[in-house]
């Protein structure tokens, strides 16, 4: 929190010096985000802040609309309903289920995405470097590959991976399909347990005791919102959890090799100003997140039975360096 509170202050000292920043017409956008946790809390504080540096500043000159499903694909519909009415100027869409409800609610706002893993298999663009239509945003597949790699690394041992997902997560699907193809080179059989909503999470976790050597958790909403039960199971039953978002890891899964969401809420933030500014969304590329940084936990791997290397330590980015 407090490292968000400075980047927030940072942004917006810099809004008040940058060149312009007075000339900037009055704006309006509306932001629905699927659920809170911290990876998605921390993306729309990106955006908010890289707003706020191109001389956007909430309270100023401009107007945000911020509404929270709380984990409801018919709630985010709602709010996609709402916002289609009150047409602002743009709309900002968090997570692959908010995008979808907006893209069904509206062909004419303009709408960026952001924190969405794949979004041709969620019908939201056609083309990713020429979406057309309406939208446009950031995508966080993430690095499957990569990610298997850590695990390895971390759980030598381990043949079974356990994954727990929403089947009605469109970006879930495509990570267990990406996990399917990459998992068996490195000696890993994936066991997939599925929690349709975030009440089933734990029950979904016990379902993998004493069937997997280790479990990871995708970029999937419903199952990040209730990680804790997650973590709970791992620490009972000495199975080490990793998790595909760096935030997780905060909470208590043992590592991730992935993206700061801070910054990708900043770089969607870049295409919020290029919208507002007058570009058509259909006519910005989506756009990969490319910078990778290693995150350890290791209070939570000593108490799941993990070793880490100290070479290892020395490339996580949250760990101080002796």
């Amino acid at each position: 929190m407090r490292t968000l509170i400075l980047r927030a202050a940072a942004a917006v000292l810099l809004a008040l010096s940058a060149p312009g920043f007075a000339a900037e017409p009055a704006r309006s956008v509306a932001l629905t985000q699927i659920v809170e946790h911290p990876s998605l809390d921390a993306a729309r504080h990106g955006i908010l802040d890289e707003l706020a540096a191109a001389g956007f500043v909430q309270g100023q000159n401009l107007s945000v609309d911020y509404q929270n499903a709380q984990g409801n694909p018919a709630t985010a519909a709602q709010i996609a309903r709402k916002f289609a009415g009150a047409h602002p100027d743009a709309i900002i869409a968090i997570a692959t289920p908010s995008a979808q409800a907006v893209a069904a609610a509206t062909r004419d706002i303009p709408i960026i995405f952001c924190a969405v893993s794949d979004p041709l298999g969620a019908k939201l663009v056609g083309n990713l470097d020429q979406p057309g239509g309406n939208m446009t945003g950031t995508r966080d597949f993430p690095p499957i590959a990569e990610q298997l790699a850590l695990i390895r690394e971390l759980s030598p041992q381990a043949k079974t991976l356990g994954v727990i997902y929403n089947p009605g997560e469109t970006n879930s699907v495509s990570i267990i399909a990406a996990l399917r193809q990459f998992a068996p080179s490195l000696g890993f059989e994936v066991l997939a347990a599925a929690a349709p909503k975030s009440s089933d999470v734990l029950s979904a976790a016990r379902q993998l005791t004493g069937k997997a050597e280790a479990i990871y958790i995708p970029l999937d909403n419903t199952v990040v919102s209730a990680l804790e039960a997650v973590i709970k199971i791992g620490r009972e039953a000495k199975i080490p959890v990793y998790s595909a978002d760096t935030d997780s890891v905060g909470r208590g899964t043992v590592a991730s090799l992935g993206f700061d969401y801070y910054d990708v809420g900043r770089q969607t933030g870049q295409q919020v100003v290029r919208v507002l500014r007058g570009e058509k969304p259909g006519a910005i590329p989506v756009e990969r997140v490319q910078k990778l940084n290693l995150f350890l936990n290791l209070d939570a791997a000593a108490a799941m039975g993990v070793t880490v290397p100290e070479a290892m330590r020395q490339r996580a980015v949250n760990l101080p360096k002796s």
